[in-house]
């Protein structure tokens, strides 16, 4: 296993406040294996449940680990990774939802593939998802395929591993669902090399789901098409279109 030197690890949150606790002692647990020193970032998307209470004893309970930033109004799961990119401080960052469908120690599963030109993304072996959710992944797979030649077996599986530096200046234009897409889409124009490692998958035993929301996949369906048709009207301009990470 290769140890990284620092590490900021990010958790998007909406609604995760019986997830909190259990996803912060896993981090705090596994971190110390794959970074000498880390941080542990609580990014909370205008969650209307007890997060922002939650949060701030976890933060209380941990000086100097943790912290915690809160949107003053919903942005959305993309949103959500934009400010824990911008937030993170090491020279690498990682994240993962805070739905605890993930354990922090497999990011050692990553970390030894990481360098300077390469981003290291998790496939989960046995998606622990119902069937619709399964569904939409293998078509929404198959779409990007078909209209962008992306390749990755499962962009969205949120346990990805970066070089912080890759992400200085690059620009995403979506908050949505599409976010993560669009983020291997621009790095790949950029010749940043994609690696993927299989990542265990647990159920979800607490919180609401809201990926499969129709609000949500409607949203993605637009950014989807709006970089489509952007890279064939004008490519050049379509990789700057957007809102800086870093």
């Amino acid at each position: 296993m290769s140890r990284l030197p620092e590490l900021s690890l990010f958790f998007p949150c909406y609604n995760e406040a019986d997830n909190l606790e259990r996803i912060v002692a896993d981090a705090i647990a596994a971190l110390p294996l794959v970074a000498d020193h880390f941080e542990i970032i609580l990014v909370d998307d205008c969650s209307t449940d007890a997060t922002p209470e939650v949060a701030a004893r976890l933060v209380a309970a941990h000086p100097g680990i943790v912290r915690t930033v809160r949107h003053a109004r919903n942005q959305g799961y993309g949103g959500a990774l934009r400010t824990g990119f911008a937030e993170a401080r090491a020279a690498a960052v990682a994240f993962t939802d805070g739905d605890a469908q993930f354990r922090v120690a497999d990011l050692a599963r990553l970390a030894p593939l990481l360098d300077p030109q390469t981003v290291v993304v998790g496939v989960r072996t046995h998606r622990a998802d119902p069937f619709v959710r399964r569904l939409y992944a293998r078509i929404y797979r198959l779409a990007l395929i078909v209209c962008f030649g992306l390749w990755a077996r499962d962009v969205d599986c949120a346990m990805k591993l970066f070089p912080t530096a890759v992400l200085r200046d690059l620009r995403v234009r979506s908050d949505g669902a599409f976010f993560s897409a669009e983020l291997l889409l621009k790095l790949r124009a950029r010749g940043i090399h994609v690696a993927e490692v299989g990542v265990p998958h647990y159920p979800r035993t607490a919180g609401s789901p809201t990926g499969a929301k129709p609000s949500v996949i409607l949203r993605a369906i637009r950014d989807f098409w709006w970089l489509r048709l952007a890279r064939w009207v004008a490519p050049a301009r379509a990789e700057r279109e957007g809102r800086a990470l870093r």
